[in-house]
């Protein structure tokens, strides 16, 4: 197997390397933040470090191009924290087990973290690199992207001087990104209540599923672990619910869930092989184990019970609207986070437009589904969308760099996702924003991939398109 350090270009994957042993995950940044400022004052560079950890490192332009436009490197240092089932690795404390299989470099048993290392190690190799003349760099590394651009929400911007940012934060090479979706975190809230239990208690686990990002990947319609299992359960008889749990995060398509329900018999094989047969095609390995455990002393009431099985079955998910001439999505909820005991029931959304009518008007629909059910809504993280410019001469300087390089001209798209540049624009009149970056297969899962040469030819195109801007 290669070594981490033998993996070209060198001057990136060592500091990605680097940052892989820091825990980084959405909300645990201080590590990170003191790395990047360690970096700062070990290269003599302009740097700042505010309270919720953003760092926006500065190197002067070299000398003869001060008058070219100052460019913005953009990324965030934060990280989805996913694992397998069977990783004893406690990723709030613990770093990656960096491995690499052909092209691809991966973590053993969790997440990458890809998403968005790259774009910090990309970052810190151009700031590091003494032997090339590029314009004024104005590096910005956010936090908390991961959970509803909660850095990009707060940074202070003013003392950067560029107007054209680079921002890589996306997962397929040959693809500029050059508008976004909207979007914002919805939670719903129930009281239960409960009763004293006397039937044997089994754990109901869903699992298999593949899960992954609940925008760029909400049109492949994945199987959603936290609907599926409201499902399952409903399909059983006489069935009192102890507890359910599926999903952590409210952007990600949850890809397993688990159940503690009390009956006298359960029998799941039917609905099983239903579901196979519906997600055949994307979720191949999806299985359901019921395995019976201690029994429960409390159970929710047949009242409560049936609140929470309803709920998961008719509450809104997945696609909603789409761009009929492009096939493009336009708004989508996914529901990511699902916790149901004895105390109560949360069920967390990510929803998300490309118009800010339609995502209120989503938001409208789950409040009242919540007031219906004797529950209460609460949104946070409300972000604009980043809208397409007819006329961009940083995109114009991007796309003749990749025809040179490439021989073919990039695909320019719109997501339906949140990236930052929306934030950002918001922050800096005139922000001219590109995002890119190189190839990344299931991000957010344990079976997140890095292609190795992908990052390679991606590093040489930033390099070019900085000459370029610097000439």
């Amino acid at each position: 197997m290669k070594n981490i350090k033998e993996i070209e270009p060198k001057e990136v994957f060592k500091y990605f390397e680097e940052i892989s042993q820091i825990p980084r995950g959405s909300g645990n940044t201080a590590k990170i933040a003191d790395y990047l400022v360690e970096f700062a004052v070990k290269h003599n560079l302009e740097h700042y470090r505010d309270e919720m950890n953003n760092v926006i490192i500065i190197k002067e332009a070299a000398e003869g191009l001060e008058n070219a436009p100052a460019v913005i490197i953009q990324g965030h240092s934060d990280m989805v924290c996913e694992k397998t089932a069977d990783c004893k690795k406690d990723m709030a404390t613990d770093g990656l087990d960096l491995a690499v299989d052909g092209d691809y470099l991966y973590a053993e048993g969790t997440t990458l973290g890809g998403d968005d290392g790259i774009a910090v190690a990309y970052a810190l190799a151009l700031l590091s690199d003494d032997k090339s003349r590029y314009p004024r760099l104005e590096v910005v590394i956010t936090v908390d992207e991961e959970i509803g651009l909660l850095g990009a929400s707060f940074i202070d911007l003013s003392m950067l001087k560029g107007k054209w940012l680079l921002n890589i934060d996306s997962e397929e090479e040959g693809i500029f990104t050059a508008g976004c979706a909207g979007g914002l975190t919805a939670h719903c809230k129930f009281d239960v209540t409960t009763c004293e239990n006397t039937k044997p208690t089994y754990k109901v686990t869903l699992e298999g599923l593949v899960g992954g990002h609940s925008g760029v990947e909400i049109n492949k319609y994945r199987a959603n672990a936290n609907k599926l299992i409201g499902r399952i359960l409903a399909s059983v008889d006489g069935l009192g619910l102890v507890s359910i749990s599926g999903g952590k995060r409210d952007n990600v398509i949850p890809s397993r869930a688990e159940a503690l329900v009390a009956c006298d018999e359960i029998d799941v094989s039917e609905i099983e092989s239903t579901l196979k047969n519906e997600y055949k095609n994307t979720d191949p390995e999806l299985k359901i184990k019921v395995e019976k455990v201690e029994t429960s002393s409390i159970v929710l009431d047949d009242e409560s019970t049936k609140k929470v099985l309803n709920l998961l079955c008719t509450m809104p998910n997945g696609i909603r609207n789409m761009y009929p001439e492009s096939g493009l999505v336009k708004t989508s909820l996914n529901m990511g986070i699902l916790n149901a005991d004895k105390d109560g029931v949360e069920i967390g959304y990510s929803v998300r437009s490309s118009v800010d009518s339609e995502k209120y008007a989503l938001v409208d629909e789950l409040k009242m589904f919540a007031e219906i059910n004797g529950g209460e809504l609460e949104i946070s993280g409300d972000y604009c969308g980043w809208d397409f410019k007819d006329d961009s001469s940083l995109r114009d300087i991007m796309c003749n760099v990749f025809r040179r390089q490439y021989g073919k001209d990039p695909v320019i798209d719109v997501i339906h996702a949140g990236l930052e540049c929306g934030m950002l624009s918001s922050k800096i009149e005139g922000l001219d924003c590109v995002s890119f970056g190189p190839n990344m297969l299931d991000i957010h899962t344990p079976k997140e991939r890095l292609s190795i040469s992908s990052a390679k030819r991606v590093w040489e195109f930033i390099k070019e398109v900085l000459r370029e801007i610097g000439e």
